[in-house]
């Protein structure tokens, strides 16, 4: 249940990042992302993402992507 990926293709191009910032950076509310060298962000703490979506909702190029599935494991019997 949490953040899967950004699409980095996709996020290069994005005219919001250019002149304000991120967006995607800059909306969630549990502090999951961190921003590189180039100003573009990455997942750092994937185990706080809440799934709230936001980041979806926000990013302009649609380059981030957040599963509610729940990952179960497998246990023995």
């Amino acid at each position: 249940m949490a953040i899967k990926t950004i699409d980095s293709e996709k996020c290069q191009v994005c005219p919001t990042r250019q002149t304000t910032g991120c967006v995607v950076y800059d909306i969630c509310p549990m502090d999951v992302y961190r921003l590189d060298e180039e100003g573009k962000p990455y997942i750092a703490y994937v185990r706080d993402c809440q799934s709230c979506f936001l980041c979806v909702r926000d990013c302009p190029q649609q380059a981030v992507y957040v599963t509610a599935l729940v990952d179960f494991p497998i246990l023995p019997y």
